[in-house]
C-alpha cells in the first residue's frame, strides 16, 4: 500500500476491489450469499468485541496490554484479514478446523497478524 493511501485512507472502490480479489483467490464466492456474509461478520465482530469488552478506552498502539493479549488480538484480526490462501482455498471452514498441521497454521496466522498490525500503525 502506498504511503499516500495510508494517510488518506482507502476508498470504497479500492476496498471492494481488494475484498473481491481476496475472496476470488480463496474460491470463496460460492459461500458469499448475503446471509452467510452477515453471519460470518457477526461471529467475527463478536470475537473481537469480547477482547475489548472490559478494557474501557484503549490507547492507540495498546501500550498497557500484555504481550499475550496483543497476540490474541492479532489472531482474531487474522481470522478476518489474513488467513493464508493455502489454508482456506475452496473451504468455508474456520482455519482452526482445517485438516492441516497446527504448527504451520499458527505460524502463518501470526505472520499475517504481524503484517496487519504493521499496516495499521
Amino acid at each position: 500500500m502506498s504511503s499516500v493511501m495510508e494517510k488518506e485512507g482507502v476508498s470504497l472502490e479500492e476496498l471492494k476491489k481488494r475484498m473481491a480479489e481476496f475472496a476470488k483467490e480463496r474460491d470463496w464466492d460460492q459461500f458469499h450469499s448475503p446471509r452467510n456474509l452477515l453471519l460470518a461478520l457477526v461471529g467475527e465482530v463478536g470475537e473481537l468485541s469480547e477482547i475489548f469488552q472490559w478494557k474501557g478506552e484503549v490507547e492507540r498502539g495498546l501500550p498497557d496490554w500484555e504481550e499475550e493479549e496483543k497476540q490474541h488480538l492479532g489472531e482474531e484480526l487474522s481470522d478476518v484479514f489474513a488467513i493464508p490462501l493455502k489454508l482456506c482455498k475452496g473451504s468455508s471452514k474456520k482455519h482452526t478446523l482445517l485438516d492441516l498441521d497446527k504448527s504451520n497454521v499458527n505460524s502463518d496466522i501470526a505472520a499475517g497478524a504481524a503484517m496487519d498490525q504493521g499496516h495499521q500503525q
